[in-house]
Formats: C-alpha cells, sequence, structure tokens
C-alpha cells in the first residue's frame, strides 16, 4: 500500500493477542467501544510482530521484541504494556530436570512469542551461563515429549500449568526480576511511525481508548474471570489471581525494564542499535 493510498484508507486496524492475558482491556472493549472506525484483528504475538512489520494492522499489542529490532518503524504508546512484576504466571519454562541441569538438553521453544524466547535465552545463558540446544514449534503437540524442557507461553502455558507433566516450572518473569529487581514488559502497544504520523488524532482516541478499557477492566475482574476462566479452562480463583497480578502500564520502572532488556539483546547482537531510547507517542 502507498503513502497515498494509506492517508485514503477510513479508520485503524488493531493487533491484540487472543490469550486471556489481554481481558482485562479487551472484554470492556468489546462490550463498550462500537466505533467502526476500530477494527480489530485477534492473534498471537508473534503473528501480530508480522502483521504490523508488514503494515497489514496499523498498530496493536505485539512482542516487546518487535520493536526493538525495527524501532526506526515504530512509536510505542504511552501507558500501555502487558507486563509483570515478579511472576507473570503465563510464561513458563517447563522441565524435566531442574533449571541448572539444561546445560546442552533440548529445550521445546514456543513459535508464539520471540519476546519470550529471547527472555528464556537471557536467563539460561546469561544468568546461568548454560548453552541449551533449541528447537521452534508448538508446544502442545508430540515434539514436547523428545524434549528435556519446554517454554510455554500465554494460553498454552496455563493448560500446562494445570496438567502437571513437568516436575519443575520455572516463572521467567520471577527469575529475571529476581536477577535485575526489574519488572519484565512482555509486550507493548506500538503504532507504525507513518500511521502516527498521518493520522495522530485517530491513534490518540485509540490510545486513550484503550487505557479506558484497562481501568475500567481492573475494576471488574471477577466479571472477567467469570466470562474468561472457561475458555483455559481454570478455576475462577486462579483466574482472578493471574488477571490481578498483570500489569498494564508502562511507568518509569517499566521503562527502565525495556532499555535492559533491549540493551541486553544489543550486546548480543540481536536487537537494533536505535531501539534506546525509546521513542513514545504522543512524543
Amino acid at each position: 500500500m502507498n503513502a497515498e493510498n494509506e492517508k485514503m484508507t477510513p479508520g485503524v486496524k488493531i493487533g491484540m493477542v487472543n490469550y486471556i492475558n489481554t481481558a482485562p482491556i479487551y472484554e470492556v472493549w468489546k462490550e463498550t467501544i462500537a466505533d467502526n472506525r476500530f477494527r480489530v484483528i485477534e492473534e498471537p504475538p508473534s503473528v501480530l510482530n508480522r502483521l504490523l512489520a508488514a503494515g497489514s494492522i496499523d498498530l496493536g499489542f505485539v512482542s516487546s521484541y518487535e520493536y526493538c529490532v525495527r524501532p526506526e518503524r515504530y512509536r510505542i504508546l504511552e501507558d500501555l504494556s502487558i507486563s509483570s512484576t515478579g511472576p507473570i504466571g503465563s510464561v513458563f519454562l517447563f522441565s524435566h530436570v531442574p533449571l541448572e541441569q539444561l546445560d546442552g538438553c533440548l529445550v521445546l521453544l514456543s513459535n508464539q512469542s520471540e519476546t519470550s524466547v529471547c527472555l528464556v535465552k537471557i536467563i539460561l545463558e546469561e544468568f546461568y551461563a548454560m548453552r541449551p540446544q533449541y528447537i521452534v514449534g508448538g508446544v502442545m503437540g508430540d515434539m514436547r515429549h523428545s524434549c528435556e524442557a519446554v517454554l510455554a507461553i500465554g494460553d498454552d502455558a496455563l493448560r500446562l500449568v494445570s496438567r502437571k507433566d513437568y516436575a519443575y516450572q520455572f516463572d521467567l518473569g520471577e527469575i529475571w526480576h529476581t536477577h535485575t529487581e526489574l519488572p519484565f514488559v512482555f509486550s507493548v502497544c506500538v503504532v507504525r511511525e507513518r500511521f502516527a504520523r498521518q493520522n495522530a488524532t485517530l491513534v490518540e482516541e485509540v490510545r486513550q481508548a484503550l487505557v479506558s478499557c484497562r481501568d475500567n477492566g481492573k475494576k471488574r475482574i471477577a466479571a472477567i474471570c467469570e466470562t474468561v476462566a472457561p475458555r483455559i479452562p481454570m478455576d475462577f480463583s486462579r483466574c482472578h489471581t493471574y488477571l490481578s497480578a498483570l500489569e498494564y502500564d508502562l511507568d518509569n520502572k517499566k521503562c527502565m525494564a525495556l532499555e535492559k532488556f533491549f540493551t541486553m539483546l544489543m550486546q548480543r547482537g540481536e536487537a537494533s542499535r536505535q531501539a534506546v531510547p525509546l521513542k513514545f507517542f504522543p512524543q
């Protein structure tokens, strides 16, 4: 799509992660936002990353990793993220052996999130000085049975927690916090730079609508859990604990955490040197 046609296109295509971790925002959005200019596309983070990079969506919640590999294309919408300070509850390394015994072992990495893949490699290689072998694929299929450990995220991770197939469950948000004393930002809401320049007012309307839904959603966690817990399925109490612990803002400490993560990726040659300092919308 050329720039002239993009200017003529009405509305905005918004990417939304299709896990229940977005429910405190997205369930309220579905109930209250009826603006026909806003079209929501639901996909896993890795798919939303590709859609945003290709210009097939205009903004949305994507893996933090997507921003740091192409920062010249994007701006981060202020005060929006999917984060945790300590345990996240849905990003786990499931293992048959203790963490320190995974050196040289085969680890299956989820194909649904680049951020969590990068994080587990930093944890294993930088924090614990190990060099496992990695394969990437779907974590709920037969492939996981040939691996010593599995990285699972989102709803898949919630299901594997319930199944108790693994002797050890390592929450990556908790490990990151233990080693850095910082939150971890798994997802940011990002807008394409060119779209933001050409549609600043519209983008700000979307940002404010998302913030409003988040603020209302955090007050309605109980009702939201009643709606989304059966999708896993999980019981109400566990769902309430999980969603209540998630954080959806992007305060100064979370920005510091993003810059720490991106700097580590730059040192590993896995992120653009332009990833830091962060760029925001509004500027």
